[in-house]
């Protein structure tokens, strides 16, 4: 029976009222008859909701065409073996040879002048700063007196001693009385000895009132002023010595084998430029908590570098031939890096790779790709493993 003669079929009797008795002979409608209806109306329902993915599908090759235009287009590039410079690259902070901390040997004196400023360039022996010095030069001129008092009771005492000796030549003088003067003449003497050690103490001490560069250089840092009381060993100013830069850079166990004194760093500067650096020193253990070692190369030009600049240094060690890909084939997640390559289907791989040093625009990949496969070389960071794509540019997918 169709669905239209079951709809007709089950339409539902409308009581009407006749003579007070109920149609169809006073019964009422059978309940069984308005479940029936009830139901082929849920069917109807479902079979028009369900009709119009009933279609079949059909074969339209645009549709295939924007399926295909939709996917990433990316561009593949063979895996070769090359002749790489290989180097170690470090990153590292330019700092001053040597930053002198300079202060003075007294304390409690105050701050008279400050004869530099910060970046000033001073010579050897120039007065960079003075403090008040009228009490040391007061003991100064005390002690001075007192080693001319004991000059004075020296040749005095000297005079005694020659008159003593001729009248003890005439007999004249005794024996104790000889010896009396020669014992007052000594300690005259020494009175003079002790008078000169007191007034070189004292000119020390008003030396230390003035500070002087020790040597060549240019001031760094300065951390007073005038009026200020000073305590005896702090710093007070700071001389980057002969205005001397270097580039101190820590580097791995297996690097440090291959550094040797006298080897060229090229550093490049935040302007661009690279300036030529040479390693002086190279420390000869290891860091026990990091186990790497400390370099040391001098800037004798250090041209837009600063102390306190960082730096990234390439040192070259040598050649080697090994396999490379495009920078731009490698991506880093999670801190691994990986490639890609395509199938015959269209189909992304992920392959984790172990990858080297980097030399004009390639980089060396030490495991994880054999030498002609193919890895995406233009798109690479936007895959994912089981993407499809598209490759474009003429390149080949490998079989």
């Amino acid at each position: 029976m169709s669905i239209a003669n079951d709809l007709g079929a089950c339409r539902c009797p409308v009581p009407v009222a006749t003579s007070g008795r109920r149609a169809g002979g006073g019964r009422a409608t059978r309940p069984w008859l308005l479940r029936r209806c009830f139901v082929l109306v849920l069917l109807v329902l479902l079979l028009l909701l369900l009709l119009p993915g009933c279609g079949g599908s059909t074969d339209d090759p645009a549709a295939g065409e924007g399926a295909d235009a939709s996917t990433l287009a990316v561009s593949l590039a063979p895996v070769e073996r090359e002749v790489l410079a290989r180097e170690i690259v470090a990153s590292g902070m330019v700092a001053a040879w040597e930053d002198m901390p300079l202060g003075v040997e007294v304390s409690g004196l105050r701050v008279a002048d400050v004869l530099v400023e910060v970046g000033q360039a001073v010579k050897a022996g120039d007065v960079l700063l003075k403090l008040d010095d009228r009490a040391a030069r007061s003991d100064a001129a005390q002690v001075r007196a007192a080693l001319l008092e004991a000059q004075a009771a020296l040749e005095l005492a000297d005079a005694n001693l020659a008159r003593g000796r001729q009248m003890r030549e005439r007999a004249l003088l005794s024996a104790a009385d000889f010896d009396q003067l020669r014992a007052t003449r000594a300690q005259a003497q020494a009175r003079v000895g002790s008078a000169r050690a007191a007034l070189d103490a004292a000119e020390l001490r008003l030396s230390y009132t003035t500070l002087r560069a020790p040597d060549d250089g240019v001031i760094s840092h300065r951390s007073t002023q005038p009026g200020a009381v000073v305590s005896s060993g702090v710093a007070l100013l700071g001389l980057m010595r002969q205005n001397r830069l270097e580039w101190r850079a820590q580097v791995s166990e297996a690097e440090l084998s291959l550094l040797a004194i006298g080897q060229k760093v090229r550093l490049r500067a935040h302007d661009g430029s690279v300036v030529e650096a040479r390693i002086r020193a190279v420390a000869p253990g290891l860091d026990a908590a990091t186990r790497t070692a400390l370099l040391h190369a001098d800037l004798p030009e250090p041209g837009a570098f600063r102390a306190g600049m960082v730096a990234e240094g390439r040192i070259a060690v040598g050649e080697a031939t090994t396999l490379t890909v495009p920078v731009a084939s490698i991506v880093r997640r999670d801190g691994y890096a990986y490639a890609f390559s395509v199938d015959a289907q269209g189909r992304v791989s992920r392959h984790r790779v172990e990858v080297g040093g980097i030399a004009d625009g390639r980089i060396e990949v030490l495991s994880g790709l054999d030498e002609g496969d193919q890895v995406v070389d233009r798109g690479a960071g936007f895959l994912g493993e089981g993407d499809r794509v598209r490759v474009v540019a003429g390149t080949a997918v490998s079989p």
